[in-house]
């Protein structure tokens, strides 16, 4: 075309009417990834993550969304759109997230429909540091990402993130150097191979922010680095015949290739997995007991029946809410002929106390006795019977996990999500425990603590 058939007088692709939104959006392709809407300045207004590109961004230009409180004003001020495909749907509101942050479009701010924005938090100062979904992030110390717009999203997004990082969500303190977190009862998701367990000491420091560290690369957008990484971790873990890890890296490279949202919680929802707090469960157990001080060390109590009519009994030791393994001991009932709980509490409790006495020790701070109003009776009927002054002692029943103290004639009934009765159920179960293996004690000729 000459420059005088042009009556603008401009190039022919500038001649041309621009695009509108609307029509600009038909052009979109329909995977995963992030649409950017600009004002007339081309200023970047709001961002938003779709599943499907072209059918998300059509929404906001249909008659609805013109005239719906949440998106009239944004749609008036609409001048242009563009868009960023991704991978998957996880990259996509990782993505979106970053560029909320840098970025801060107006709309972004006015349609949180006053509510604090949710983030990822990693708690970086940790030994093993945690991962968590919070929508009041710390000062200091901690790896904040986002803000999301979705926190249904987020959560599941974290979970599956889990599956593939296997960091821990809970909020538990670990300490590396304390070695009675050797002893301490992973949640059902390490069971699951959803957690690589730290509070049970089953990985180093170094190997888990090892993983962190990666976990980090792939929500900073890193994934090219991270794939780096992890197909020459496989080749030097096969090269050395380690096959096993080579198999789980592969897994994880090939886990973070398909990884997808599904649009369902359902999915992706965890097990219920409730870990024990130690110190939440001494802070509660000195709330609802109204003690004076916190509860340092806790003993349970727990009678077993083996084969042959022969009766033995367990106590285990916590202190500050751990198992404490030096102090478990196991007593075999002498006085008691036949199956008689009450009578075999009555001898291991005297015994027990009598040997603290003797050697000028103190008394536990809770003394646990599995099972209910009889045993608890059982156990202060011995205290009476040796003039010692009993220490805080109740008892916990198995049925309906309902909690029995001196004087009292109905049990007390604890939320099952309460930390102090986890902690309890945890003393109790981990008594029960060592009661049952007496049989591997008398196949190694072990000898009984007296």
């Amino acid at each position: 075309m000459d420059a005088e058939d042009n009556q603008t007088g401009q190039p022919e692709d500038k001649a041309k009417e621009k695009e509108t939104p609307r029509e600009k959006v038909r052009t979109f392709p329909t995977t995963p990834g992030i649409y950017l809407m600009k004002d007339s300045e081309d200023r970047v207004i709001y961002i938003g993550k779709a599943v499907n590109l072209r059918s998300r961004a059509a929404s906001y230009f249909l008659a609805a969304a013109a005239t719906e409180r949440r998106t009239a004003e944004l749609v008036q001020t609409i001048a242009d759109i563009d868009y960023l495909t991704t991978e998957n749907e996880v990259d996509a509101l990782l993505l979106e997230a970053r560029l909320i942050k840098d970025i801060q479009p107006r709309f972004n701010t006015d349609l949180k429909d006053d509510k604090t924005f949710p983030y990822l938090e990693i708690h970086i100062r940790d030994d093993f540091p945690l991962v968590e979904f919070t929508r009041t992030p710390q000062a200091k110390g901690t790896k904040l990402y986002g803000p999301f717009t979705n926190a249904g999203q987020l959560r599941e997004t974290i979970t599956v993130l889990q599956k593939i990082f296997k960091f821990r969500t809970c909020s538990l303190e670990i300490d590396e150097n304390d070695e009675r977190w050797k002893w301490y009862r992973p949640c059902l998701l390490a069971s699951i191979n959803q957690c690589t367990a730290p509070c049970n000491l089953r990985i180093s420091k170094e190997a888990y922010k090892k993983d962190i560290q990666r976990l980090r690369l792939f929500l900073e957008g890193h994934q090219t680095k991270l794939f780096r990484e992890l197909n020459k971790e496989m080749e030097a873990a096969s090269k050395e015949l380690q096959f096993e890890r080579a198999a789980a890296v592969r897994d994880q490279i090939r886990a973070l290739k398909s990884i997808e949202l599904r649009g369902e919680l359902d999915t992706h929802q965890q097990p219920e997995a409730f870990y024990i707090d130690p110190k939440k469960g001494m802070v509660g157990l000195k709330k609802v007991f109204n003690l004076a001080e916190l509860p340092r060390r806790i003993e349970g109590m727990d009678i077993a029946h083996l084969q042959g009519g022969e009766t033995v009994a367990s106590l285990v030791q916590f202190i500050d809410g751990l198992p404490f393994k030096h102090g478990y001991r196991r007593y075999k009932i002498r006085t008691v002929e036949g199956v008689d709980d009450f009578a075999s509490i009555r001898e291991v409790v005297s015994r027990r106390l009598r040997s603290l006495q003797k050697n000028g020790e103190s008394f536990p701070d809770i003394l646990l006795i599995d099972g209910g109003k009889g045993q608890l009776n059982a156990a202060l009927e011995a205290m009476r019977a040796i003039d010692i002054e009993p220490p805080m002692t109740l008892s916990l029943a198995k049925r309906e996990e309902e909690i029995y103290l001196p004087g009292e004639s109905k049990p007390k009934k604890l939320s099952r999500h309460s930390y102090a009765l986890r902690l309890l159920q945890y003393v109790r179960d981990e008594s029960h425990r060592f009661a049952q293996h007496y049989h591997h004690i008398l196949r190694n000729k072990a000898t009984f603590d007296e």
